[in-house]
C-alpha cells in the first residue's frame, strides 16, 4: 500500500505542477490616493491562494480614456504564477477590488482600482465573464509599458511581442513615477 499511495501522491504533484499558469494582471486606480491603492493591491495580490507573485512593474501615470473630467490614472502590471483557474483567479481579483470598494457606475469611468486579468498563459478565452488576452491589452500604452519592463519578451497571442506592439502606437502619454 505504502508503495502505491507514493505512486499516487507523486502523480498528483506532477499534475499540480502541470496546472500552474503565468499569469499578467493589470492594475489601475484613479481615486481616493491611487499610488496607495495600487500598492496595497500588489501586496493583496500575494495572498491570493495557490498563486505567487513574480514581478512588478514601476507605477506609471497615464491619462484616463472615457468620460471626462477625471483625474489621471496610476498603472501598473503584475506578473502572478498560479494553480488557480481563469474564473478562480477573476473571482479573487473582484474580491480585491470590493475591498477598495470598486463601484462599476461608467464604462472606463473612474475607480478606485480595476485588476485586469491580461494574459494567462497562452489560453485564449471568450466567455461571458472574460476575455483573455484582454482585448484593449495591445493597444494601450499603459498596458504596455509596464508590461515591457517586467516581461519584454511575452507575446501576446494574435497580436504579437510586447516590444513590437509598443513600436504601433503612441506611448509618450504614459510615463514611470519617480517614487522614493
Amino acid at each position: 500500500m505504502r508503495g502505491h499511495g507514493g505512486v499516487h501522491t507523486l502523480k498528483r504533484a506532477s499534475q499540480l505542477w502541470l496546472m500552474l499558469e503565468e499569469v499578467f494582471i493589470g492594475l489601475g486606480s484613479n481615486l481616493q490616493d491611487p499610488i496607495q491603492q495600487i500598492q496595497t493591491a500588489f501586496e493583496e495580490l500575494r495572498q491570493i491562494p495557490q498563486t505567487d507573485e513574480m514581478a512588478r512593474s514601476s507605477l506609471y501615470c497615464s491619462v484616463p480614456i472615457g468620460p471626462p473630467n477625471q483625474p489621471d490614472y496610476i498603472n501598473a502590471v503584475a506578473h502572478l504564477m498560479t494553480h488557480l483557474e481563469p474564473l478562480a483567479l477573476l473571482d479573487a481579483l473582484q474580491t480585491i477590488e470590493a475591498a477598495h470598494h470598486r463601484v462599476r457606475f461608467a464604462h472606463w469611468g473612474p475607480r478606485t482600482l480595476d485588476l485586469d486579468i491580461l494574459l494567462f498563459g497562452n489560453r485564449q478565452i471568450h466567455s461571458t465573464r472574460l476575455v483573455v488576452p484582454h482585448p484593449y491589452m495591445h493597444v494601450r500604452s499603459f498596458v504596455l509599458k509596464p508590461l515591457s519592463e517586467i516581461a519584454p519578451n511575452i507575446e501576446v497571442p494574435d497580436q504579437g511581442g510586447v516590444m513590437d506592439l509598443m513600436r504601433k502606437i503612441e506611448i509618450d502619454d504614459v510615463y514611470k513615477l519617480q517614487l522614493p
